[in-house]
């Protein structure tokens, strides 16, 4: 009897188990069920939300973002082709500034003897200059000038007290050669550049002066350089500023270089040209030309509210009424950044600087009142708007956003003209200053695109008032040294920091563009991925650091 109920309490239990194993199958295969069921509805519900979003919001927006992008690439290729027209005139005609304006050589006194000559202020400001300290000064140091006639002011901002003593000895040296020189030093930065300028025109013997010359560091003015430039100011009272051009001594360091040159070769011959043969104004380049101290001061002087202090002093300078003139045939040895990060943040600094100061100046120039309609409109769109905020919005939205992401969205057709015709003109225009490099326009044209990722976005950040707006770094120089090290120099690389030469946001823009490419390669017939493949690999390529040259400085 015991054993009896012991297997059947035995039997009871075990099928017991076996009811509750087969519901807890049952149970899991319904959640199962259940389960597949929510999540196929999610999707399904998502895909009708997307679908809804994408033809209701997404596909508008693209095609209006299409429209706007086509609108400024036409606004700015019909700039590039007046410009280009306009210097082209001065060319094929001979329109240099000798035949538009009075200009005699100035030739010697025998009663007057030196005094025949203005009294000249030349300034060379400088940040911890060891490479290129040395050849500006002396450069200075040498123009045909009477020495009694030229004041020289070296304005050293250097932190490194090494370098201050260097660039005060150097100063000394010349001045018991004969020469005027002043060596100038602050215990702070204020204002950086400007503030350096501001404080040394404040001296009491700059009111003795008529003009100034400014050189930077790494600027190397040839000899007969005042002689070439104070003659325009002389004999023309309505005439505040005469500018020289930049030749690049290094150019042929690197690609990276070679590419540069290219785009500022355009700069002076075109736009600089430009500027000079019809309104008589042009931006300062900071560097490598002669001020008249009145139209200075009538401008207020230096400001330190933007990152481009020459670009602010020339705008206040002709609504006041001045004239400006471009010399082309005038060169000034300068040197261009080789190092990828050092021209980073010099195309910072020019990008934001502009945008920022037409923030600032839009008012000032609309009710000014000494300077005609048409000059205002030009400031505003040409100089301004045009070149300065439309042209690095056009690059990096439509050619790196735009049309890559059109490879989505069939319903988006951009017109082939648009696509090709327009960047092609655009391109042609930008090599004709350096035939020299045509063969490297392609090259040209995938650099310039990723860079114009950081213009556009300084950009933003200079009409935003955002964070870097008055960030102000100092490019990298290597004077002479990269004359004889060019090789070297890219090959010194800093293993324990290997990580420091990868930049993280063209990085993530190269692989976006290498799926968008794959899926315009894949789904679509309108080829962009002809173009798309290589802008992803040019982006991954500097992404990696492997452009320019890279040194140990510049990880550090």
């Amino acid at each position: 009897m015991l054993t009896y109920v012991s297997l059947d309490a035995d039997a009871g239990v075990c099928t017991a188990g076996n009811v509750s194993a087969t519901v807890a199958i049952y149970v899991d295969q319904a959640f199962d069920l259940l389960s597949a069921l929510a999540t196929s509805e999610v999707l399904n519900r998502a895909a009708t939300a997307w679908a809804t979003v994408r033809a209701a919001v997404v596909v508008p927006s693209m095609k209006a973002a299409v429209a706007v992008c086509l609108a400024m690439s036409v606004m700015l290729v019909v700039e590039k082709l007046s410009m280009a027209l306009v210097a082209l005139y001065v060319k094929v005609f001979g329109r240099t500034p000798e035949r538009i304006y009075k200009w005699a050589p100035l030739l010697q006194d025998v009663e007057l003897g030196s005094l025949a000559y203005p009294l000249v202020l030349v300034q060379i400001p400088m940040f911890n200059e060891r490479e290129v300290y040395q050849m500006s000064i002396g450069a200075v140091c040498m123009l045909e000038w009477p020495h009694d006639r030229l004041i020289i002011q070296v304005l050293d901002d250097s932190t490194d007290l090494t370098i201050r003593e260097l660039v005060q000895e150097e100063c000394e040296k010349w001045s018991k050669k004969g020469r005027n020189i002043h060596y100038i030093s602050r215990d702070n930065r204020n204002g950086y550049k400007a503030g350096a300028l501001k404080e040394a025109m404040d001296l009491d013997y700059v009111k003795k002066c008529n003009y100034v010359a400014i050189f930077d560091a790494d600027h190397e003015p040839p000899s007969n350089f005042l002689m070439r430039t104070i003659p325009f100011l002389m004999h023309n009272p309505e005439i505040g500023l005469v500018q020289a051009r930049w030749k690049f001594e290094n150019a042929n360091e690197c690609v990276m270089t070679r590419i540069q040159e290219m785009s500022l070769n355009y700069h002076f011959k075109v736009e600089q040209q430009s500027g000079s043969s019809t309104m008589a104004f042009f931006g300062f380049n900071g560097t490598a030309g002669v001020w008249r101290i009145l139209a200075i001061s009538e401008a207020e002087g230096w400001k330190e509210r933007t990152t481009v202090e020459d670009m602010d002093l020339a705008v206040r300078a002709t609504l006041q009424g001045w004239k400006f003139v471009y010399i082309g045939d005038l060169k000034v040895k300068s040197e261009l950044p080789s190092s990828y990060k050092a021209y980073r943040h010099q195309q910072h600094r020019w990008a934001c600087g502009p945008a920022n100061l037409f923030k600032k100046m839009t008012i000032e120039i609309i009710m000014a009142k000494k300077v005609p309609f048409v000059k205002k409109f030009f400031l505003l769109y040409n100089f301004f708007l045009a070149r300065r905020i439309l042209s690095h919005n056009v690059t990096f939205f439509f050619y790196c956003i735009i049309i890559p992401a059109s490879s989505f969205f069939p319903e988006v057709v951009i017109p082939i003209w648009g696509v090709f015709y327009i960047p092609v003109v655009i391109t042609l225009l930008n090599s004709i200053g350096t035939p020299r490099s045509l063969h490297l326009i392609i090259i040209w044209i995938f650099f310039e695109s990723v860079m114009s990722l950081h213009r556009c976005k300084a950009v933003f950040i200079g009409l935003l008032d955002a964070g870097r707006v008055n960030e102000w770094v100092v490019t990298e120089k290597a004077g002479n040294a990269s004359k004889t090290t060019q090789t070297s120099t890219a090959a010194k690389k800093c293993p324990n920091e290997f990580w420091k030469r990868f930049h993280f946001l063209e990085l993530g823009m190269g692989v976006l563009l290498l799926i968008s490419a794959c899926q315009n390669c894949i789904f679509r017939t309108n080829l962009y991925f002809i173009f798309i493949f290589p802008l992803s690999l040019s982006f991954l390529t500097m992404g990696s650091g492997f452009v320019g040259t890279y040194t140990t400085q510049q990880s550090s």
